[in-house]
């Protein structure tokens, strides 16, 4: 059996109550959003295979289609046509 100091009990039990309490804002994305964005990255990079999404974009790769994703949500589902690819 170890022996744990005092001390250090304490030091963590306060440590973990600080944490417990502070509030970490969370940014959740709305269904709405999620479904417009998704329909405007099917839209801008349309599947090699209708139906199958592992047969890949015939535009862009992953990354691009994440970034695409990305962006779209940060702006709340609205993209902006002038940068399109």
């Amino acid at each position: 059996m170890t022996f744990i100091p005092r001390r250090e009990i304490v030091v963590l039990g306060l440590a973990y109550l600080v944490l417990a309490t502070t509030e970490i804002p969370a940014l959740a994305v709305t269904a709405e959003v999620a479904r417009k964005c998704s329909a405007l990255m099917a839209k801008q990079f349309p599947p090699r295979e209708t139906g199958n999404p592992a047969a890949g974009s015939t535009k862009g790769s992953g990354r691009d289609q994440q970034a695409f994703f990305n962006q779209c949500v940060a702006n709340g589902g609205k993209i902006d046509d002038s940068n399109a690819k």
